[in-house]
């Protein structure tokens, strides 16, 4: 209740922070892109990380405030950055199942993405399996929209959900999320290894980007890029 009701002032008081992943292509090691992931800065509790509040601000209707917050300042910082010297950076933010379903998806980025001057191309909406599955003829229409625009989508944590293999060709996917527990192991796990290079190789038949999560090591990016992973 504490959480919940600290949402809202958290979003007016300017509590919520954002911090970066660097996306990199593994061949040139360069930073192609950033992952936005919010922070909370907490008067009383410190520094809340998402598993701290997210699942708290769905089950309270709140996510959507939080998922509007994240969007507008994420492109804005972006457009800072395009500024500044790196204008091929693209952006990759997360999209609730809440977001997901309310109506006017489409016209909202693409307000926000018009607000901060950045290219469609530019922004890449995240959503998990499980979000996929929630469906409906409305938010179909909305992806399309946003997909005709130039707006890409990935699939986060995949392998870890239960949608149908059927959901990447029939929505407009271009990019799927090994997600880290498969990484973590690749090269000490003859399990994880055969799973990451089957996710890779159906991936590439697919016609599907693919980015691997969570790479901490030299030896997990140097067998990512043997197997055609090319960006973590």
């Amino acid at each position: 209740l504490a959480i919940a009701g600290g949402l809202h002032q958290a979003v007016e008081n300017d509590q919520l922070l954002l911090e970066y992943q660097p996306q990199v292509d593994l061949r040139s090691r360069e930073i192609v892109g950033v992952e936005a992931l919010v922070r909370w800065r907490h008067p009383e509790l410190g520094l809340l990380l998402p598993e701290e509040f997210v699942r708290i601000a769905e089950e309270s209707g709140l996510i959507a405030l939080v998922g509007d917050w994240v969007l507008r300042h994420a492109c804005r910082q972006l457009s800072q950055w395009r500024a500044e010297g790196h204008p091929d950076l693209r952006l990759a933010v997360n999209l609730s199942a809440e977001q997901f379903c309310r109506p006017g998806l489409a016209n909202s980025v693409l307000h926000v993405v018009q607000e901060c001057g950045l290219p469609t191309v530019a922004l890449e909406l995240e959503i998990t399996e499980s979000t996929l599955m929630m469906q409906n003829p409305e938010n179909s229409a909305a992806l399309e929209h946003l997909a005709a625009t130039g707006i890409q989508f990935s699939i986060d944590d995949f392998g870890t959900g239960y949608s149908s293999l059927a959901y990447l060709q029939r929505f407009p996917i271009d990019t799927i999320k090994i997600d880290r527990s498969f990484v973590d192991g690749v090269v000490r796990n003859q399990n994880d290894a055969a799973t990451v290079t089957a996710i890779i190789a159906m991936a590439g038949n697919l016609k599907l980007h693919v980015v691997a999560e969570g790479v901490e090591t030299a030896e997990q990016a140097e067998f990512l890029r043997t197997v055609g992973c090319l960006e973590a």
